[in-house]
């Protein structure tokens, strides 16, 4: 089995250079599945909860003090897999790793590929030394610690739900112990495991007894300003 994590992974470097962000996401996800159909693997693909891109901001939405929350009671336990990903923005990187995902489902419907695909929502563990552009809960904890400033786009409410990195792997082996041959799953912590990014500042602030240095700035283009996982179809099926 072949567990593809390799990507370029940051919305603003797509932004500046969409062409490399296709080749590696599109291009060279086609060419770990073209080896894995020539030498009969299976394939994880690590896809991403941007692949519904704006849709997810249609969604209606209530303001509390410190965090977002789907005003929609549809969407209270997260964003399903069927959630559509057409006639909204997307981003360079949402387009480059949508065409991977669904690469990665079309070999299992043309080729008889076994494939796994994983649209991940934010994943945080050991060993993840980050910056700005991408693992914001690793770079707000780095920061906070060394005493660096961080920057928060838009008014820091937004929400996002994080799964620790064994649970995710534990995800993934648990798909390759299973009968299943080809199935897309949203994975991450779901609504339980959920914070904005002003609770995770006053989180660090009690657990280091450091204040992080902070300042706002205007919203960055295609954030969304409240991102659940629906991880139902995980827990029925793993």
């Amino acid at each position: 089995m072949i567990v593809h994590t390799a990507a370029q992974v940051a919305v603003t470097t797509s932004l500046n250079d969409p062409r490399i962000d296709l080749e590696i996401n599109a291009l060279d996800t086609l060419n770990v599945l073209e080896a894995a159909r020539l030498n009969e693997s299976s394939v994880v693909f690590c896809s991403t909860n941007k692949v519904y891109g704006e849709n997810v901001n249609k969604i209606p939405v209530s303001e509390g003090g410190k965090r977002y929350c789907f005003a929609d009671e549809r969407y209270m336990n997260g964003i399903p897999n069927d959630f559509s990903v057409d006639l909204c923005g997307h981003s360079p990187y949402r387009c480059s790793k949508l065409a991977g995902d669904l690469c990665t489902q079309d070999y299992a419907h043309s080729y008889g590929l076994r494939t796994g695909v994983f649209r991940m929502s934010c994943i945080y563990g050991e060993r993840q030394f980050d910056v700005e552009d991408q693992c914001w809960e690793a770079w707000f904890t780095i920061a906070t610690i060394l005493g660096k400033h961080i920057t928060i786009y838009g008014d820091g409410k937004q929400v996002r739900d994080v799964l620790y990195v064994i649970d995710l792997v534990s995800a993934f082996n648990w798909f390759a112990k299973s009968n299943l041959r080809h199935e897309v799953f949203n994975i991450g912590g779901g609504p339980h495991y959920a914070l904005s990014l002003l609770e995770l500042l006053d989180l660090l602030e009690k657990l280091t007894g450091k204040k992080p240095r902070t300042s706002f700035a205007v919203w960055r283009q295609a954030d969304q300003r409240i991102y659940l996982s629906n991880i139902s179809k995980a827990r029925q099926k793993l």
